[in-house]
């Protein structure tokens, strides 16, 4: 069946792979005949090998197993190759009689003994054939003697179909007649030639069925085939798949036609009985799925291996005790994991799997024990999914709610649930939670990095934490050392005794049903003097195990990695030294493991071992070249435990089981070049560069000519399907690339693929990818991988938010890159160009970016870090650590590492709000204040708490938490200060020092401790000046303020080199105040809100207002350092000061930072966007790096300030009051100018820098440009609008106000700019604009009306006919008819009108409020067409709205930084789009639409929405924070009332047309 094998290969087996690829699944063929020569394919070891194969295959395909290809040949029947004792006792008796056949077979078999009872062997043929006259007359010999032996009854019916079974029938028997539950995936393919038996002597016909020595036909094996055949059909008919053949001589001729159409029809059954069985198993799976088999599969893969672990488990029973001593002592109390270590293969992994397996008798029948083998299975190779997986399995077992998607996954979040978990266990009194992990340093990212953060260094009562760590060259130990301190914690694994030892063979032995000679037994002691090491003795038992009693085997080697030199050297023995340093050299390069399938692959794709496999016969085809399987089970076999099996992306992968195995393979075999070349092969394989039929030459040795065949390898695409990525090629191509050298192909395959990166990010998530380029960063020096790695890193608050989309990331990645294009063409060039060809076939509505308009790589943001679940409350640097030290509402205190971007601690105590966190001891302690009346002492290094002091002095609940801190590190003391007292504490011992209890009805306002003065001042409410000793707390001295009269104050700093404290007042004084009397400093025009001082102590700020003014110190104290003051368009919040005092940074409550020079007198250098909640928290780090934060947000960002003062890729437009306005189709940008508002900046987009400024001589209030008519208008809050040409500096129109300095609120101009609109608190000027020469002319006002409202305008619209549009402060909306003076009430907002735009066509408008409320109007009707509400979590309200050029979409730029398009036609959410910045206007252009943005950039952006409807999609689908959005349809309502009112009217109700349906008519809610 040689031409069938052949054309299943050709055609039939990649079909099946590509459909088996599409559902995830992996199709491997396991020919075990294939590419060997006859005498291999029917020895007794194949046979053998046949059947196991077999086993494997029914145990783990999904779908096809067993698939027989049966013609007109039985087959041979071979000679067992053992014989057990009894057994060969019944054949010897019959065999007796016949002295020369009981020679025969006494010759060809040896007693083994070494077996337990003891086997006969047969014996190796050595120069005989394996099919000569020798063989069968022993089979012949071996027949008849079971033949008799069957008669008496001496044997089994069993037993003697071992002699007369051929080994087709055995794999039929194995694989289908044996089966009793269906057929399990098994095909029987069966060619049955027509009038065979008249052309059976026929010398073409003998070829085709089974023969004797002499050439006869074989008439026994016939009959045994038709038998076969015959029970087939009897018992398992549905699976038989008959091809009915008319004989000729030219049967399996090729060119036959009708052989030809035989082998179609064959493959083509194959296909179709292959797919069928895949997908009915598949939805078998489907119908009985777990929701957690993941999960299932993890647990039973961890306990399999725990089980085999522990098989031959001796010793260790002291330390076994010890360690269930030390679990039951610290059960009721907190403690710190348990560490065991020791060398690698000292049996660290078994004593933990015993330790999993008695933890029952040791703490509880009910004792919830979670173990993990690490790096066994690809969930527990990363400390990420090994969270995962724990956290999850520890929820099901004590009924808790499994972690939410959101948490699961942010690395952040999940280390956060996990501590949370634990202290959650404890807290309620659960029974106890044993978590074992052993070998921690088989976790990737425990071994690159310098810290574990996800380790608790303290385990709360009634949950144990035990780890195993290997004490080598690595470093993990060192690793865990750091985050646990306790040396009491370490526990050594040590070697067993020589006693242990031997008894470990001997237990190792009687398992597998083996024994040794004494003299066997003495060998191998001697070889293994005093060795107690498990790994070591292991190595040795698989070797004595193979030793048959006859056996004189060599000594063994004396140490481990001897032993495996002693190992590949017999496997290169037996296998070749080519096959087993490729095969074993393809395992360890590889990043996570090869399975079978791309092993033989790749080995396939090897030249040099194909070359070495036909050196002396050539291969069976000619249009095709495979490895032979048959020689890659061989070697797998010889291997044994050598190889491990870990489960991984669904597929099971092959590795090294042995650490020190995998060393010496990489010594043996990948020194030098021959690394790179390994790399290189696996590259190309899982590139596909040699699929989907390329061929590759070769030159075979029989051959002698290049030959150009297909080896037939898996294709590699990307994505399998639609929804099933190829995530074997995602993890281990750019490993193999990278160490191939291959660097080019890297960038342009996998770092500067948009593919690659939008499908790793989106089957991985994006931190996969990021961990990619980390990967690669270190070896590829290119710019451009930086940049697109940091633009990556940018994307995550919108993953975060929307979930991992294609349009998302493409959006993210394209909106951040498209500065660089023209820099940087080679990748991020490409980048940009592929991102624009996959939006042009984009198959739904999509926003596509033009250009560059987010924050770009090479900015000042570094980071948007999300970890917290509330708002955070308090942070500080740690400057020597990189560490950044957070504290939340919820009274976490997290610790950052910023050079990972990582939680490194959850440091969990404080049951309230943090209100202050100190940084000290050269950045390795902490200390954090609480609301919960606590102070807790925290090692940043280990995470572990130190100590903790209770303010318990006084327990009122009215009493004023801790507001500020201070660390006196010499007297090695902490005070801390409350309105009502101040305390101070020893910070070794936590004992009180002192305790000052202060006056309720007089608080005091700002507490200053001066250690180098030991003193300590309070001032009160009243004014009261107290010094106090800072060492005893006793008083020294009172005085009254003298400087300050009717004040109170209401904020204050210490400067404590010359012992004084500045104190600002509710009226704006400023006084410096010493124990020595006070000062009147300044006075501002406003209260003061806070006070900062620089490090150095020599400048200070002021906030009030919305302004801060800056003071340098002098020897009086300190004078004004600027004559400007430094604003903010909002109330200001906080500062600091750069280290260098080079510059100061300020958040208001508007969201903005605003970076300051202060060597070049205040210049404004950059304006950031916090994040989207008022700026309370900035804090910098060397001057470089600056943490800041909000009360009202979880999030917090990253800057580098030193980005601040370079040249960017496109410099932002500097505004920071959301009254831009934009010409040219955005070339040019108009605004306020920063510092003097009475001028407009023009801002040239295309050079990035201020063209010119417009002289307005008043404050400007809004803007409004006339596109057509090239004119600024400005409107000032004197009321008057100043009209400034825009292409030519001719006269500046004027137009006065209605009434002398009246501000103007709000500005309109009508579509085709004939009409203007100008609205003050309730007056609207309605103006013509006529065109003139060489300026318009400005007639009006035409109307003048007044809206007789308490409530001023927010916002108005103008259309051609005179009709004005406006919206009130209150949520009011009304249509006001000026040539009618009508005034047309429409529905009102429930809050302040934001926006209010006309149509084009001037049709319909659009309003839309701080409600998130927007509705659009038929302005025909004067009514509303469809109303949306859209809400987020995260931020309400709608800032701007426009309608598209052809009036079909509203464009809405909403208060949550996103853009949303709605369909003027239905209703529909088109779109959404985050864009990380408020939108202040929203412009529309031919296709599409431009917007500025808070940032300073320009969003220019095609909408582009296909014909189909049926490519629609949800657009909030993949939102993660809670978003609901509702549409009313007002058509849709009154079809539903109208339908009610005709239901109401057949029964006689005489109020159905009252009714009103509140039906909703397209609802989507997410939460």
């Amino acid at each position: 069946m040689d031409v069938e094998r052949e054309a299943l290969q050709s055609t039939a087996y990649p079909e099946v792979q590509t459909f088996c690829q599409k559902h995830g699944l992996m199709f491997e063929v396991v020919d075990l005949r294939w590419g060997i020569q006859s005498t291999e394919a029917t020895d007794h070891m194949t046979t053998e090998l046949c059947l196991e194969e077999l086993d494997r295959c029914r145990k783990t395909s999904l779908g096809p197993a067993f698939v027989a290809l049966v013609g007109d040949q039985y087959g041979p029947c071979l000679v067992p190759t053992l014989i057990e004792e009894k057994e060969w006792e019944a054949l010897k008796a019959q065999l007796s009689t016949r002295p020369g056949d009981l020679e025969l077979v006494a010759h060809c078999f040896r007693r083994d003994e070494n077996a337990m009872p003891p086997i006969y062997v047969l014996q190796a043929p050595g120069t005989r054939e394996t099919h000569g006259p020798e063989e069968a007359t022993l089979t012949s010999v071996l027949r008849s003697g079971a033949q008799e032996a069957r008669r008496l009854g001496l044997i089994t019916q069993e037993q003697w179909q071992r002699y007369h079974r051929s080994v087709i029938e055995w794999e039929i028997e194995r694989g289908l007649l044996s089966l009793t539950h269906g057929d399990q995936g098994a095909t029987v393919f069966l060619r049955e030639i027509q009038d065979l038996n008249k052309h059976i002597l026929e010398d073409c016909a003998l070829k085709m069925v089974d023969r004797l020595p002499d050439g006869c036909l074989d008439i026994d094996a016939q009959n045994l085939l038709s038998s076969l055949k015959g029970r087939i059909a009897d018992m398992q008919p549905e699976v038989l798949k008959a091809h009915h053949l008319l004989w000729s001589h030219d049967l399996v001729n090729p060119q036959n036609k009708v052989h030809a159409q035989y082998l179609k029809e064959l493959g083509e059954q194959f296909v179709a009985r292959a797919n069928y069985q895949v997908l009915e198993r598949l939805q078998e799976l489907e119908a009985g799925r777990q929701e957690l088999a993941w999960l299932y599969q993890e647990i039973r893969h961890h306990l399999g291996l725990s089980a085999e672990a522990t098989t031959a488990f001796c010793g260790r029973q002291e330390l076994l005790a010890q360690v269930g001593q030390r679990l039951r002592q610290s059960d009721s109390h907190p403690h710190t994991p348990l560490v065991l270590f020791g060398p690698p293969g000292i049996g660290k992994t078994a004593l933990m799997c015993k330790l999993a397996e008695q933890m029952p008798e040791l703490l509880g029948c009910k004792t919830v024990t979670v173990l993990r083998l690490l790096g066994t299975s690809q969930m527990s190779c990363g400390a990420h999914s090994l969270l995962q997986s724990i956290c999850s399995q520890v929820c099901l077992a004590y009924g808790l709610p499994l972690p939410p998607a959101q948490v699961l996954e942010a690395h952040a979040r999940v280390v956060h649930f996990f501590h949370t978990l634990l202290h959650t266990i404890s807290c309620r009194n659960f029974e106890s939670l044993v978590i074992l992990l052993d070998s921690v340093d088989d976790v990737d990212s425990i071994h690159r990095a310098r810290r574990i953060p996800w380790l608790p260094p303290k385990c709360p009562p009634r949950v144990h934490l035990i780890l195993s760590a290997s004490s080598g060259q690595r470093g993990v130990l060192d690793t865990v050392q750091q985050r646990i301190t306790d040396p009491e914690s370490y526990w050594e694994v040590k070697p067993l005794s020589s006693n242990q030892g031997q008894e470990m063979i001997q237990l190792l032995l009687e398992a597998s049903r083996r024994t040794l000679s004494p003299e066997q037994r003495d060998l191998l002691w001697a070889s293994l003097p005093e060795c107690g090491h498990p790994g070591r003795l292991r190595l040795a038992f698989e070797e004595a195990r193979k030793w048959t009693s006859f056996t004189v085997p060599a000594p063994l080697a004396s140490t481990a990695k001897e032993a495996m030199h002693q190992l590949c050297a017999r496997l290169e023995q037996t296998h070749g030294q080519l096959l087993v340093a490729r095969v074993l050299g393809y395992i360890v390069s590889s990043r996570h493991g090869l399975s079978e399938a791309e092993l033989k692959d790749v080995l396939s794709l090897d030249d040099e071992v194909l070359q070495a496999v036909y050196q002396d016969w050539t291969p069976p085809s000619k249009e095709l070249l495979r490895f032979p399987p048959l020689l890659w089970v061989r070697l797998r076999r010889d291997l044994g435990n050598c190889l491990a099996r870990r489960p991984a992306d669904g597929f099971t992968l092959l590795a090294i089981a042995h650490r020190q195995l995998a060393e010496v393979i990489q010594e043996r075999y990948l020194s030098g070049p021959e690394k790179a070349k390994r790399h290189g092969l696996l590259a190309d394989f899982f590139l596909g560069a040699w699929s989907q039929g390329t061929k590759k030459l070769i030159t075979l040795p029989l051959v002698g000519k290049p030959l150009n065949l297909d080896r037939k390898v898996a294709p590699q695409p990307l994505w399998f399907s639609d929804t099933i990525a190829n995530l074997r090629k995602l993890k281990e191509l750019p490993h193999h690339l990278l160490h191939s050298g291959r660097i080019q192909e890297l960038k342009q395959e996998v770092l500067g693929s948009m593919n690659w990166i939008s499908c790793r990010s989106i089957s991985g998530g994006i931190e996969s990818m990021l961990d990619d380029f980390d990967l690669c960063a270190p070896h590829v020096d290119c710019p451009e991988v930086s940049l697109v790695r940091e633009a990556l890193q940018l994307c995550r608050p919108a993953v975060e938010l929307r979930g991992m989309e294609r349009s998302i990331l493409y959006t993210e990645l394209l909106a951040r890159l498209h500065f660089f294009t023209t820099s940087h063409p080679a990748l991020v060039g490409q980048l940009c160009q592929q991102a624009q060809s996959w939006f042009r076939v984009c198959p739904h509505p999509v926003l596509v970016p033009l250009g560059g308009f987010l924050q770009p790589p090479g900015g000042p943001l570094r980071a948007t870090l999300t970890g917290c679940h509330k708002g955070i409350t308090a942070m500080a640097w740690s400057l020597e650590e990189t560490l950044l030290v957070v504290g939340t509402q919820d009274g976490i205190v997290a610790v950052w590492d910023m050079e990972q971007w990582q939680v490194i601690h959850i440091l969990t105590g404080h049951t309230g709000e943090v209100r202050c966190v100190k940084v000290f001891a050269q950045g390795t302690l902490a200390l954090s204040a609480s609301k919960d009346r606590t102070l807790r002492l925290w090692n940043l290094l280990s995470g572990q708490e130190k100590l903790t002091i209770w303010d318990r002095a006084s327990e009122g609940p009215t009493e004023a938490q801790t507001c500020s801190l201070y660390v006196d590190e010499a007297k090695k003391a902490v005070y801390s200060a409350s309105s009502s007292k101040v305390s101070a504490w020893n910070l070794e011992t936590a004992e009180l020092v002192f305790h000052i209890l202060g006056d309720a009805s007089e608080p005091w306002i700002c507490t200053a401790v001066l250690a180098s003065w030991a003193t300590l001042l309070t001032v009160s409410q009243c004014g009261v000046v107290t010094v106090w000793c800072s060492a005893t707390g006793k008083v020294q001295g009172k005085q009254h303020l003298s400087s300050i009269k009717e004040e109170t104050p209401t904020c204050g700093v210490s400067v404590q080199k010359p012992g004084e404290m500045v104190i600002g007042f509710s009226k704006g004084s400023i006084s410096l105040v010493s124990s020595e009397g006070d000062r009147l400093l300044e006075k501002l025009p406003e209260a003061v809100e806070f006070l900062v001082v620089s490090e150095d102590e020599s400048l200070l700020a002021a906030g009030f207002g919305r302004s801060v003014r800056l003071f340098l110190a002098d020897s009086q104290g300190f004078h004004r350092f600027m004559a400007t003051d430094l604003e903010h368009e909002d109330i200001v919040e906080t500062a600091a000061f750069g280290a260098e005092n080079n510059l100061i940074v300020t958040g208001s409550q508007d969201a903005l930072i605003q970076v300051w020079s202060l060597s070049e007198q205040g210049i404004l250098l950059d304006i950031l966007e916090g994040v989207g909640a008022p700026v309370s928290l900035l804090v910098l780090r060397g001057g470089t790096l600056m943490a800041s934060a909000s009360q009202q947000s979880s999030s917090f960002k990253i800057w580098d300030l030193t980005h601040t003062q370079k040249p960017r890729a496109s410099a932002p437009f500097l505004d920071r009051t959301g009254l831009t306005a934009v010409s040219h189709n955005g070339s040019y940008v108009y605004f306020p100018k920063i510092g003097d508002k009475s001028k407009v900046t023009i801002w040239d987009l295309a050079e990035g820098e201020e063209r010119d400024a417009l002289d307005t001589s008043n404050e400007v209030r809004c803007l409004e440009v006339a596109e057509q008519a090239n004119l600024l208008f400005t409107g000032l809050v004197s009321g008057i609008v100043l009209v400034f040409p825009l292409n030519s500096r001719q006269d500046v129109l004027c137009i006065p106000p209605p009434e002398a300095r009246k501000a103007i609120n709000c500005m309109a101009l009508s579509k085709d700019e004939k009409h203007l609109a100008i609205a003050y608190d309730s007056i609207v000027l309605v103006l013509d604009i006529n065109p003139g020469n060489p300026c318009p002319v400005i007639d009006g006002p035409i109307y003048t009306f007044y809206t007789q409202l308490p409530e001023t305008i927010s916002s108005v619209a103008i259309l051609a006919n005179y009709r004005v549009i406006y919206g009130m402060t209150n949520g009011g909306l009304f249509l006001y008819e000026c040539a009618n003076s009508k005034v047309f009430p429409l529905e009102a907002h429930g809050n302040r009108i934001t926006c209010v735009e006309v149509s084009h066509k001037e049709q319909l408008a659009v309003s839309g409020s701080e409600e998130a409320l927007l509705c659009l109007w038929d302005l025909q009707a004067c009514k509303w067409k469809f109303e949306m509400s859209y809400t987020s979590s995260y931020c309400q309200g709608v800032q701007c709205a426009c309608f598209s050029k052809n009036d079909k979409y509203v464009y809405a730029g909403l208060r949550d930084c996103s853009i949303i398009v709605w369909s003027v036609l239905d209703g529909d959410l088109l779109a959404v789009q985050f864009v990380h910045a408020l939108v202040n206007r929203i412009i529309p252009t031919a296709s599409g639409f431009i917007a500025p943005t808070r940032h300073g950039y320009l969003i220019r952006e095609l909408f582009q929405r296909p014909s189909s409807r049926a490519s629609q999609q949800d657009p909030l689908k993949n939102f993660k924070k809670a978003a609901w959005m509702m549409i009313r349809s007002r058509q849709r309502e009154e079809l539903a009332a109208a339908t009610g009112a005709l239901q109401d009217s057949r029964i006689g109700s005489a109020q159905g047309n009252e009714c009103k349906s509140n039906k909703r008519s397209q609802v989507c809610l997410i939460v």
